[in-house]
């Protein structure tokens, strides 16, 4: 089976996940370099197990977003990001553009809405794709030539994978968010309504719309929360949607990866290994000859 067209990496996803599942690593600066040593890590394994695809890494970029001006509250009970975290994310992005990957950070929308537009604009193009990420809320992005990969325990999800994980298609996922809303983005979605009765309503019923058509007939507590929520599921699917029609700065034609570039001292302190090792593998990708470390 031949491998992806395209890859592109949710960094976003892998800063949080790399940051609390790795020990509170230093280098001998004593500067924190956890999240750095899990996401380098991460992208350079998949370098090397996707030697032909071309690469794009994705970030979220600071500031509010469209989100934020639809629903105030919108991600509202987060807490900041540590300082641990916060003192990584530069080094990080430096490090992507040393290993030669095209990286992405777009104003006013989150990576999540730059990788469906690219992911849209693969499928039109007739391309495959492979999402590295650990957010559930791309698994409305799957489709037949669209498929997610979490590099954390190596799980990938193609549209069979998204029906056994949630019980519905990827199409229907977006309305699946809605009910049951999300609280790590304090989406609201609609009291009552856990991942087995949205599964059935959709399953019962195909999408939030035809639910909302049918709240009447709908009976007891969870029917009457229904019915007292429209407004709160409709805005709640509003948030989950991805948007696929971000205006980019590039397409995929442009996502051209470049040679490795680590000079020494811009090497953040003690993870000289593990960024060697990173540009080691996009060195040998052009040429099978050359042995991948």
């Amino acid at each position: 089976m031949s491998g992806p067209d395209l890859v592109l990496i949710d960094g976003s996803s892998y800063l949080y996940r790399a940051f609390h599942a790795l020990p509170a690593l230093t280098n001998s600066s004593g500067e924190p370099t956890g999240a750095l040593h899990g996401v380098i890590t991460m992208i350079a394994k998949l370098v090397r197990e996707q030697p032909e695809a071309q690469f794009a890494v994705v970030f979220d970029a600071p500031g509010k977003t469209f989100r934020d001006e639809i629903y105030a509250d919108y991600k509202a009970n987060r807490p900041p990001m540590p300082d641990e975290l916060r003192s990584q994310v530069e080094p990080i992005l430096d490090a992507v553009k040393a290993m030669g990957l095209p990286l992405l950070r777009v104003e006013g929308v989150e990576a999540d809405d730059v990788i469906g537009t690219l992911c849209n604009q693969a499928t039109e193009a007739g391309k495959s794709v492979l999402v590295s990420t650990g957010d559930k809320d791309l698994a409305q992005l799957v489709n037949d030539g669209v498929t997610l990969i979490n590099t954390m325990n190596d799980s990938v999800m193609d549209r069979d994978g998204v029906r056994a994980k949630f019980d519905v298609w990827p199409e229907q996922v977006v309305d699946y968010l809605g009910l049951v809303g999300d609280t790590s983005d304090n989406i609201p979605g609609v009291p009552k309504v856990g991942p087995k009765t949205a599964a059935k309503w959709l399953n019962e019923w195909d999408s939030a719309d035809g639910i909302i058509e049918n709240a009447e007939a709908i009976k007891g507590k969870v029917g009457e929360s229904l019915r007292d929520n429209i407004d709160s599921l409709r805005l709640s699917r509003e948030l989950a949607t991805i948007r696929q029609d971000v205006d980019l700065p590039v397409g995929i034609g442009d996502l051209q990866s470049s040679d490795a570039d680590i000079p020494a001292g811009r090497r953040p302190g003690g993870w000289s290994r593990v960024l060697g090792t990173a540009a080691a593998s996009r060195y040998c990708r052009a040429d099978s000859h050359r042995p991948c470390p």
